[in-house]
């Protein structure tokens, strides 16, 4: 990668929104639901903390030893303002929790 698309891809980086929204895991037969303003980051980290053994959710994690399957199920609009973001989230959060009966990570 030369020097002018090294900067490109930088500036692309960092004028990109993080895309805020709603994830599920399901592993063993369960199903977790979380939400995280950041989705570009959340499947690496529970990958990394499930690989290590040391996830809080003792429950995730005997049944993630099997394997598991990480989904998206919904991203925020991008437009929706910086300050209300966390109460959108925290709503739909709810909501997908409520719908399918899953439990909450």
């Amino acid at each position: 990668m030369n020097r002018q698309d090294r900067k490109a891809a930088v500036s692309a980086y960092r004028e990109a929104r993080p895309q805020a929204g709603i994830y599920a895991v399901h592993a063993g037969g369960l199903l977790w639901i979380g939400a995280a303003p950041r989705l570009d980051t959340v499947e690496n980290r529970l990958r990394f903390v499930l690989g290590q053994g040391v996830h809080p959710d003792a429950a995730l994690q005997a049944a993630a030893a099997a394997g598991y399957r990480f989904e998206i199920l919904e991203r925020l609009d991008p437009e929706t303002e910086a300050l209300s973001r966390p109460r959108v989230l925290k709503e739909r959060f709810a909501h997908w929790l409520e719908a399918t009966g899953g439990r909450a990570l």
